[in-house]
């Protein structure tokens, strides 16, 4: 499957300050423009933005209106599960053996079960 952008408009997307892929820079002084950008000062302030842009990514993909966007989001949204992991010092398999133990618990996702009410009278 080859890569090809698909533009999206939701609002997240023209809020700034954003976190932003590295070469984006640099494609938007190609257009003639001129970026302001910074560095994030600290992991802290890095992981508020991780977390601002997967918010993001996660609307876009809840936007997305076929099989290509959605493989493109996913990929955005695979590219930040990296770098948290990266920062927190995780690993993959780390996340995986949550996965499956939060499965065997709680069960997956497969039997497409929509909850329309959890039956607490308490509300």
């Amino acid at each position: 499957m080859n890569f090809k952008h698909t533009e999206t408009s939701i609002p997240e997307e023209n809020e700034y300050p954003k976190l932003v892929r590295d070469l984006i820079p640099d494609i938007i002084m190609r257009q003639g423009r001129t970026p302001e950008t910074g560095i994030a000062k600290d992991d802290d302030e890095f992981r508020l933005y991780l977390l601002a842009k997967m918010v993001e990514e996660s609307n876009e993909l809840k936007k997305a209106k076929n099989k290509d966007h959605i493989a493109e989001e996913l990929a955005d949204i695979m590219e930040l599960i990296e770098t948290i992991l990266n920062l927190e010092n995780l690993s993959s398999e780390d996340i995986k053996n949550i996965q499956k133990d939060k499965r065997e618990k709680r069960g997956g996702f497969e039997e497409r079960i929509i909850l329309h009410d959890n039956g607490d009278d308490n509300r």
